[in-house]
């Protein structure tokens, strides 16, 4: 199968990218929005993601087929990770979801379409309408493909359009999803344009950033404030930056719980694309108790994981990548033969996957790759103890716990600073209307205007 070239990343990586090219391609987006985007109703544009949704969860879809062929070689994910990945995240892309979003951000179904009466004014004597950017630049970090995904979606439910920036080689998913909705229909994917460059050029970026109304950038904190530097006041800027995650089993949860079931939970969140994203736990909080010592849950999770691996490989990683585990677990293979606490396991002779365990409730941040610290704790206080480290930067906490102390969990967690608290085995599968850092997804893409009448 060969792809047409539609989008700039289309062309390849080869040279560098003209900026009288992007200009004009700023442009002819703007232009596009107007005649193909503007007016088109929320409905419309719902049905046509979800369709576009339910098309790539077909086994003979052209693009879906392509994306799993060539998609391990692009990204360096494993073909069951990619797949498992991907058929997640479209699972959720559906009619129900995507208006259960725009009622939650937006408090009406038609809110992008017409004034409306606001349930919070009884008196009915104001309506307002919400208003999506002319342009939006994305700029992309980081592999995982969800991100970038989610944000081409909320962007096309504002009538939008936008201009996605990629990293130099990095496009590859952003294009699939791209080409699926030009595939679908034609006129609104001539509001998307899919581009890349290195990182850092910033006669590029400026030209997108005086042509687009919203700037949304992932990334590292020094990248993100590069580029905020650069933002001028009269745009709206949308920073994700990064974060870590963690997870926390109470005695409760082990006495409550199918032990196999939770363990493979937890494999389930360690090995989804393979620990490389903010939502993937760093450290499992292992509460004591009688039933299954904090020791023994790391030892029987190393077990969990070997087994996963025959099902699931890790896949190769970048050299560096591997050379990090090595030095990481050559500290441990001392640190375990003379301090008491300490223990851990590994894969034989490759460095798929790695456990270790402490005593030490504070949190380190792992290798990635599958490698994954378990703490034992005595109380559930001592988590935020251990995370103290990091306030601020906790994305999301998995959490295992019995219904009777699930409530104050959530709520000591909540006033620390987490802003998503999920069940063990989902951390890499939010919910489309989840509130990425706190806030929320579509309110903060688009401008209000309110009629008293």
């Amino acid at each position: 199968m060969k792809l047409p070239n539609y989008f700039l990343a289309d062309m390849g990586s080869g040279q560098r990218l003209e900026p009288k090219t992007l200009r004009e391609a700023c442009l002819t987006l703007k232009r596009n929005r107007r005649q193909y985007l503007q007016e088109r109703t929320t409905p419309t544009l719902i049905r046509t993601l979800a369709n576009v949704a339910e098309n790539w969860t077909l086994e003979h879809y052209p693009i879906r087929k392509w994306t799993l062929e060539r998609g391990p070689q692009e990204t360096g994910f494993p073909l069951t990770t990619l797949t498992k990945g991907i058929d997640q995240f479209m699972a959720q892309m559906n009619e129900t979801s995507l208006q259960a979003l725009i009622q939650q951000d937006l408090g009406h179904l038609k809110r992008l379409d017409q004034p409306c009466s606001n349930e919070a004014d009884p008196s009915g004597q104001r309506l307002s309408m919400a208003f999506g950017s002319e342009l939006i630049f994305h700029i992309s970090g980081g592999a995982l493909p969800n991100a970038i995904f989610t944000h081409m979606i909320l962007g096309i439910l504002t009538k939008s359009a936008q201009l996605i920036k990629c990293p130099s080689g990095g496009s590859f998913l952003a294009r699939m999803l791209a080409h699926s909705l030009y595939d679908a229909d034609p006129k609104l994917g001539t509001c998307l344009e899919v581009a890349e460059w290195e990182g850092g050029d910033h006669e590029l970026e400026t030209i997108a950033m005086d042509e687009a109304e919203t700037i949304t950038a992932t990334g590292s904190d020094a990248t993100l404030a590069s580029v905020h530097q650069r933002v001028t006041p009269s745009k709206r800027f949308l920073a994700y930056g990064h974060k870590v995650s963690a997870a926390l089993i109470t005695k409760g949860a082990l006495q409550g719980l199918s032990t196999r079931k939770l363990l493979h939970k937890v494999v389930d969140d360690i090995v989804a694309w393979n620990q490389r994203g903010c939502l993937s736990p760093h450290v499992i909080y292992v509460e004591d108790n009688p039933d299954l010592p904090p020791i023994q849950f790391a030892e029987r999770l190393a077990d969990y994981l070997q087994d996963r691996e025959l099902e699931e490989p890790r896949g190769s990683i970048l050299p560096g990548e591997a050379a990090r585990i090595r030095s990481r677990r050559s500290f441990y293979t001392i640190r375990a033969a003379h301090a008491p606490g300490t223990a851990f396991w590994e894969s034989k002779g490759n460095t798929n996957w790695t456990v270790v365990f402490e005593e030490d409730p504070i949190f380190q941040t792992s290798c990635l790759n599958r490698f994954i610290y378990v703490k034992r704790i005595e109380r559930v206080k001592e988590v935020i103890d251990g995370l103290e480290s990091m306030h601020g930067k906790v994305s999301t906490l998995a959490l295992a716990a019995a219904p009777s102390e699930a409530d104050e969990i959530v709520e000591v967690m909540g006033r620390w600073g987490v802003s998503r608290i999920c069940p063990i085995g989902s951390m890499q599968q939010p919910p489309l209307g989840w509130r990425h850092d706190g806030r929320p997804a579509l309110a903060d893409l688009v401008r209000w205007v309110d009629w008293e009448v």
